[in-house]
């Protein structure tokens, strides 16, 4: 098993939720409980931007326009950040849709998951916003990653299924073989296919292009996986909210977990830092470095 470091960086403001890397050479990361933006360059102190308090932010990616795209969840908005901290708020055509899932597309655009209103929508940097219906009802979209294919794929958490839109907004879903599996995160890997995490079943998955779907169980089928993201190791690496870990899985399905020191930590983002480590958002207030330990 590789032997790693981790190492956690207490930060203020309530609740770090999705934690990305800025063009600036930063990490950016949600605080969710608070309504603010976080921003920490790896050895230096953190910093933060008010947003309002209420608003929920929760999935935040770098835009083609050197800016930080984040949802707000609850005031149903979607907000742009500069590395300067100035911000910019979007309302969202379709009221209480709960954006949850945000990323860049191929197109030059980001689009984003609405969970309330089962409808993915996209946005240009200028704030012109489309949305598109999925064919589902209750499908609770919740993460999306863009893809080699010129698709967006997305997680459909309560429809058990992982869904495609086109740049024209058509949809094509592909139901899991687990019943009941709750997707959640997902990301492209270094293979070119998409991986998932099942937050209910406890596995991993990867979808082709194609939509043929593998499965790997995790050791600890509760341990709840909740994001994923592709490391420089050739790996991807996973959070897990219930078993209080992070782990890596290869293109192979090998995995390895590692405990998080402090217990009921309740990790959810992962990122790849500027640093060339692995940093995951702790729920309970930190940020976590997580890198192989240097051989002796």
């Amino acid at each position: 098993m590789t032997d790693v470091s981790i190492e956690e960086h207490r930060v203020a403001g309530g609740g770090p939720y999705a934690i990305t890397t800025g063009p600036d050479g930063a990490l950016w990361y949600t605080l969710v409980h608070s309504g603010r933006i976080g921003r920490l360059v790896p050895g230096a102190g953190p910093e933060s931007y008010r947003l309002d308090p209420d608003c929920g932010p929760t999935v935040i990616t770098t835009g083609p326009d050197g800016a930080l795209w984040f949802t707000e969840y609850r005031a149903h908005r979607i907000g742009r950040i500069t590395v300067g901290g100035e911000v910019t708020e979007f309302p969202l055509p379709t009221p209480e849709s709960g954006p949850f899932g945000i990323a860049a597309g191929p197109d030059g655009a980001l689009w984003f998951t609405e969970t309330t209103a089962d409808r993915i929508g996209r946005i240009t940097t200028e704030g012109e916003i489309t949305e598109y219906p999925l064919p589902a009802t209750g499908a609770f979209p919740s993460a999306i990653t863009a893809s080699p294919d010129g698709a967006m794929w997305f997680t459909m958490n309560q429809a058990n299924a992982i869904g495609r839109i086109t740049s024209d907004g058509t949809v094509t879903v592909h139901p899991l073989p687990t019943a009941a599996a709750a997707p959640v995160g997902i990301a492209l890997g270094p293979d070119d296919a998409v991986w998932y995490v099942a937050i209910a079943a406890g596995h991993i998955g990867r979808i082709t292009a194609e939509g043929e779907i593998r499965e790997f169980p995790l050791p600890d089928r509760a341990g709840r996986p909740h994001a994923i993201t592709a490391g420089i190791d050739g790996a991807l690496w996973f959070t897990e909210w219930g078993g209080n870990r992070v782990g890596s899985i290869t293109t192979e399905g090998v995995i390895e977990v590692h405990d998080l020191p402090t217990a009921g930590s309740e990790p959810h983002g992962i990122t790849l830092g500027p640093d060339g480590a692995l940093w995951t958002a702790l729920e309970t207030g930190a940020l976590a470095r997580i890198a192989p330990k240097p051989l002796p």
